[in-house]
Formats: C-alpha cells, sequence, structure tokens
C-alpha cells in the first residue's frame, strides 16, 4: 500500500539522564514548608534523633555506676547539647538540615575508660560514677582538638578534593547499610511491638498515599508520627493488661512503657550546664583512643553529609563547606566534653533518612526540631515522656533509615562506569573489605572480651579496635585509596570514576548554586570565605 504511514518508532532504549540535584524533593535546604506543617516535621526529627540519645545512655550510665537520676540528666544533658549543636551546625557548618546528635563511635572509648583499673577502687556508686564522667570529659575535650584543627585550617577540604563519585559510593553507602546491627536485632528484642512499626511505615509513606489520592501529601510525610503513637499505646495497652507480667526482666526492659526509669528520674525543670559533674581529670592515653574514635567520625560524618546534601536537593557540598562543617563538628565534641554527655557527637543517619521518608531537605525544619530538643531537655519530665518510648520502636524507624542513606551512597554509581574492571575491583572490594574486617574485630571483641589487637598499651589497642570496628571508614578509606593510586590520570578512568561530574563542585564559586545553598549568614562570607 503506497500512501501507508511508516511503522511507529520504538522508543530508544536510553539510561536515565545524571541529576546532580535530586529531582521530586517536594522542600529544598531554602524554601520552607509552612509553619505549621514545618513545626510538625521539626518534632518528627525530634522524635527520630531521641533513639540514639537515650539508648546510648542506657548502656553506658548503668556501667558507670549510675542510677536512674543520673541517666536522666545525662539524656538530658545530651539532649541540650544537640540542639546547640544542630543550630551552629545549621547556621555557620556546612549549613545542611543535618541533627547533629551522639555517636556510637565513641562507645568503644568510654568503655574502655569505664574500664580503667584506676576507677575499680571506688566502693560508692555515685561517686565512681561522677569519677568516671570526668575522665571521659577529659578525654573529649582532648579528642575535640582533632576535628576543630582538621576542619578549621582547610585539612580535610584538600583531602575530600581526591573524592570521586566512584570513592564516595562504598563511604556512604556503609555510613548506611553499615548500621545493620542496629536495625532488625533492636526489632527482635520485642518483635510484637518492633515489626508493627516498619509495617505500618511502609504503608503509610509507600501504599497509602497512592491509595488515596489527597492533594496535600499527609500520609507519606508524616508516616513517622502516626507509626509511632500506634504502636506507642498499643505497647501502652499490652504493659497495662499485664502481657509481660510473667516474663523475663529483659524482655520487661524492652518491651513495656514504663521501664526506662526516665520519667521518676527526671527532674521538672533542669538547665545543663559546663562542669556540673565537676572538673574533668585528663588521661594521655584515653585522650588518645577518644581522638581516634574522633577521627573516625569525621570520616562517617563526611559520608553522611553528602547523603543529607544529596536528600535536601543541593548540589555535592565543596569541599570547603565540608571542611568548615567538620570544623563546627570539633566544636561539638567539645560542648559534649564541657557539659559531660560521656558520648561524642557526629551526624545523625537516621535523620538524613528522615529527609528522604519525607521528602523535606529544609533547613527552618531542622532547626526547629534543635529548639524542641533545647526545650525538652530543660522541662526535664515532659522530655522523659517521649524519651520512654519502647527502644525496639526505634530501632524499627532505623530499618528505614538506614536503609535511605545507603540508598544514597548507591545513586553516585549513576556518575560511574559501570563496565569498568577498575571501577568493579574498587567498589566490590572496598564494601567487602568494609563488612568483613569490622565483622572480625566485633566477633572477636564479642568471644573474648577485648579487640584482636591486645598489647599492654591499653591506648594503642583502642586506636586500632575503634578504627577498624567502623565499617565505613574501612570501606572509604580503602575505596580512597585505590581510587588515587590506580592510573588515575588516565583520562578514560578520569571519566570512568565520575570525577569529570563534580569537577565544578571542587571549588565554591565552581558553580553558582553553592552560594544559594551554602554561603554563609550575615553576610560572614566576606570574613571567612570558603574557597
Amino acid at each position: 500500500m503506497a500512501g501507508a504511514a511508516p511503522p511507529p518508532k520504538q522508543d530508544e532504549l536510553v539510561p536515565h539522564p545524571v541529576k546532580d540535584q535530586l529531582p521530586n524533593v517536594s522542600f529544598c535546604i531554602t524554601s520552607p514548608p509552612p509553619w505549621p506543617e514545618a513545626i510538625l516535621l521539626g518534632f518528627q526529627h525530634y522524635l527520630v534523633m531521641l533513639g540514639t540519645t537515650v539508648i546510648i545512655p542506657t548502656a553506658l550510665v548503668p556501667q558507670m555506676g549510675g542510677g536512674n537520676d543520673e541517666k536522666a540528666r545525662v539524656v538530658q544533658t545530651l539532649l541540650f547539647v544537640a540542639g546547640i549543636n544542630t543550630l551552629f551546625q545549621t547556621y555557620f557548618g556546612t549549613r545542611l538540615p543535618a541533627v547533629i546528635g551522639g555517636s556510637y563511635t565513641f562507645v568503644m572509648p568510654t568503655i574502655s575508660i569505664i574500664l580503667a583499673g584506676r576507677y575499680s577502687d571506688i566502693i560508692d556508686p555515685h561517686e565512681k560514677f561522677l569519677h568516671i564522667m570526668r575522665g571521659t570529659q577529659g578525654a573529649l575535650i582532648v579528642a575535640s582538638t582533632l576535628q576543630i584543627i582538621i576542619g578549621f585550617s582547610g585539612l580535610w577540604r584538600n583531602v575530600t578534593r581526591f573524592l570521586s563519585p566512584l570513592s564516595a559510593v562504598p563511604l556512604v553507602a556503609l555510613a548506611g547499610f553499615g548500621l545493620y546491627e542496629l536495625g532488625f536485632p533492636g526489632v527482635a528484642k520485642c518483635v510484637e511491638i518492633g515489626l508493627p512499626v516498619i509495617i505500618l511505615l511502609v504503608m503509610f509513606s509507600q501504599y497509602i498515599p497512592h491509595a488515596v489520592n489527597s492533594e496535600r501529601p499527609v500520609f507519606d510525610r508524616f508516616a513517622v508520627m502516626f507509626s509511632i503513637v500506634i504502636v506507642w499505646i498499643y505497647a501502652y495497652f499490652l504493659t497495662i493488661g499485664g502481657a509481660y507480667r510473667h516474663s523475663s526482666p529483659k524482655t520487661q526492659f524492652h518491651c513495656r512503657t514504663d521501664r526506662s526509669g526516665l520519667v521518676g528520674g527526671a527532674p521538672w525543670i533542669r538547665v545543663p550546664y559546663p562542669f556540673q559533674w565537676g572538673a574533668p581529670t585528663f588521661d594521655a592515653g584515653e585522650a588518645f583512643a577518644m581522638m581516634a574514635a574522633s577521627f573516625v567520625a569525621l570520616v562517617e560524618s563526611t559520608g553522611t553529609y553528602m547523603a543529607v546534601a544529596r536528600y535536601a536537593s543541593a548540589t555535592p557540598i565543596p569541599p570547603s563547606v565540608l571542611s568548615r562543617g567538620i570544623g563546627w563538628q570539633g566544636i561539638a565534641i567539645l560542648l559534649d566534653g564541657l557539659f559531660g554527655t560521656s558520648i561524642g557527637s557526629s551526624v545523625s543517619v537516621e535523620n538524613a533518612g528522615l529527609l528522604a521518608l519525607t521528602r523535606v531537605g529544609s533547613r527552618r525544619v531542622v532547626q526547629i526540631s534543635a529548639g524542641f530538643m533545647i526545650f525538652f531537655s530543660i522541662l526535664g519530665k515532659f522530655g522523659a515522656v517521649f524519651a520512654s518510648i519502647p527502644a525496639p520502636i526505634f530501632a524499627a524507624l532505623y530499618c528505614l533509615f538506614y536503609a535511605y542513606v545507603g540508598a544514597a551512597g548507591l545513586s553516585f554509581l549513576q556518575f560511574c562506569n559501570l563496565n569498568s574492571f577498575r571501577t568493579k575491583f574498587i567498589l566490590g572490594f572496598s564494601v567487602f573489605m568494609g563488612l568483613s574486617v569490622p565483622q572480625y574485630f566485633n566477633e572477636y571483641t564479642s568471644v573474648a572480651g577485648y579487640g584482636p589487637v591486645h598489647t599492654g598499651a591499653r591506648w594503642f589497642n583502642d586506636i586500632i579496635n575503634v578504627i577498624f570496628s567502623s565499617k565505613p571508614f574501612v570501606a572509604g578509606f580503602v575505596a580512597f585509596f585505590l581510587d588515587n593510586t590506580l592510573h588515575r590520570h588516565d583520562n578514560t578512568v578520569r571519566k570512568d570514576r565520575g570525577s569529570h561530574w563534580w569537577q565544578k563542585f571542587r571549588s565554591f564559586k565552581g558553580d553558582a548554586r553553592n552560594e544559594e545553598f551554602y554561603a554563609l549568614p550575615y553576610n560572614l562570607n566576606k570574613f571567612f570565605p570558603s574557597v
């Protein structure tokens, strides 16, 4: 047939376009949601960061010799300092919507201080608690200098300039996925409370918004609040209904809503203040071990900041801004030492995941959440009510949030050539070693009671054991080293590792959007220029 139209061309198979800013984010850094919504979203961030804030002191304070009163005061102090540090970070640090809270990285050197021989003679538990707390304060104060110097001197800027999308993938991915031990194993401690949270969270955030075509995204944006409230009430009814009356003390501790001891131990109103436990004491070995933890936290935070920048729909974070943020994080650890939180600070991974769930990367929301932290840390009893949410509920939230941060790491693969054998080697080897090496260190420690490195110098053991127990650190280090030593000057290799995509973000003035996202407030850029 002569006049027939040619057959319709099949859609050409083209790969998805590369995006240096994440699309489909409802509110980016500089665009705040309406005030009522922003306040609710800020409260949601506060609820999410409570998990780590309560879990760490709950584990450490009894070992230090403290009771419920001390535990409630440490939680309040940690919350108060987290609020101040989050405000500093969002105003003067990276300016990303990142929550700064207690970090698990510092748990190992803190336990080492708890087990130090010089405290074993003290009989009175309260006296022992005060002495150990002062020891951790001294170590944190010294350790903070590391991040302050590396950050503000611009040293970290010079290091992260060599970070390509390829070497960022293992670092960011394991900053999220590497925390798998805090996910389902925590849920399983009380599965009848933890599992419903995961199911509800997935239902509210993924399925219901598609089933209910509402104009405003309510269910997905406030999925965390809905899930926590429903399951918390259900857990409360289980508790008062006597479901755990004959359970083991361990099950009761994880499942019951009245077992945290925080509401009874917390004062009505109390403002935490520096040196509230007494003058810090200093020990060189402990300070070195804490410095190692501080360095590991610095590397882990670098990965988390990159995920936060992605989910806030900002451009990749310029090295000079990252370095500035690390300097302020050093100040955060200094405040931890001055106030006595028993633990150092880094970027909260779970709050980075919450940005992805809500699709709200607004800076104002996180600043409001910092206001909630300070408010509830001063009004002790009210804050303690929220802090007594059972830990398996938080563990269920982590299953989603840590996964989101890990996925942010994987998303940088869009800049790399996945058909290159060099890419496959660096990616596979670094991720595998990042999981395998810490697994050996952690397994050895849980069986033997001490790490694989067991010399006469305790501080040296702590340094090595802390460094090699961190999954993002090992993976990031291996990837960074291989990526920068394996024929990197070859032009095809440069394209394979994706560094040409990030070239313009290497300097602050390389891209006009950096000014909008990362410039300091109050014209401070004149006095503290970013290069």
